[in-house]
């Protein structure tokens, strides 16, 4: 008599404890009990009549078709997350655009334009999912992305949208209550502000790099602040309690506005292979969404840095 195989859920317990070798781990990423995950694992071995684990006090490791099954329950989860992607895209037809993208970007830089884009294609909705990761677009719900990065991404067409150049910003207050800034060696006098990131060789611009450029060998940076992202630096230069290090295209509209202003003129650029690129299949790159999304954000874009180099 042929056994039933394992549902969904045992075919995800049995992926976690296989990958972590500890029971507790795969308890706490699955939301479960290690009891609870010991007493699945054995359903499914009692449902096979097959040992998965050898158990000592310390440790668990796999038997050898314990391995043939967690190769086996990877592909098969993959497989299933693949088919249900598809599905929940065919499901929503074809006036929903979902697009992923940072915090950042969206709120310093599309959302302030999104509604032109409403009034051009009313028959699209567009719909959002903000994550910093790049999403996988077989699994994950979504049509086209937004990631900084260096654009190389296999199976997917990347479209360059910014080189990002990093300025000095703070609050006119800050300008006018605040010690004077005349001069680069002023900002000694206040609070600076910045991220770090590093990544394949490159550093984003600090305060430390931005100075050297000033011709300035003595800066101390301990006393800087660093922020995780530029959103919490920006937002610490808008209420004046820093000077911070930004990225011109994510301040732009502040500083047109008025929320910033930009105390120097120089500015750093980022290594020139890393920029904000729009990313999507390229199996999907004829898709009318798609198409329509890529030739607003790419004419916006060039209309935007249009404008800033006129100002």
């Amino acid at each position: 008599m042929s056994r039933l195989l394992p549902g969904t859920r045992a075919l995800r317990t049995l992926e976690a404890a296989a990958r972590h070798l500890n029971f507790t781990r795969a308890a706490d990423e699955l939301g479960l009990t290690p009891a609870a995950v010991s007493h699945q694992i054995k359903e499914i071995e009692d449902q096979l009549g097959i040992v998965l684990f050898t158990r000592t006090s310390r440790t668990i490791r796999l038997t050898a078709a314990g391995t043939v099954l967690f190769e086996a329950s990877i592909d098969a989860l993959d497989l299933l997350g693949r088919a249900v992607s598809r599905a929940r895209k065919l499901t929503r037809g074809t006036a929903l655009l979902k697009v992923t993208l940072d915090a950042q970007f969206a709120s310093k830089w599309l959302m302030r334009r999104v509604d032109d884009f409403r009034r051009r294609r009313p028959n699209i909705e567009l719909r959002f999912d903000i994550a910093y990761e790049v999403r996988d677009f077989d699994l994950d719900d979504v049509d086209v992305g937004i990631r900084f990065g260096v654009g190389k991404y296999p199976g997917l067409r990347a479209h360059r949208l910014f080189d990002n150049i990093i300025i000095p910003v703070c609050s006119p207050g800050l300008l006018t209550s605040g010690p004077p800034l005349r001069e680069p060696r002023d900002l000694f006098n206040h609070t600076l502000a910045h991220i770090e990131w590093a990544r394949q060789g490159v550093t984003w611009p600090n305060w430390r790099m931005w100075m050297a450029a000033a011709g300035i060998n003595d800066f101390d940076d301990s006393r800087t602040i660093v922020f995780r992202n530029s959103t919490d630096a920006v937002q610490a230069a808008i209420e004046g309690n820093a000077v911070a290090l930004a990225d011109f295209a994510m301040v732009a509209n502040d500083l047109s506005e008025g929320r910033l202003v930009q105390p120097f003129e120089l500015g750093l650029r980022v290594g020139a292979e890393f920029a904000y690129f729009l990313v999507y299949p390229e199996s999907t790159a004829d898709d009318p969404r798609i198409v329509a999304f890529r030739e607003w954000i790419l004419e916006e874009v060039a209309r935007t840095q249009t404008t800033d180099k006129g100002q």
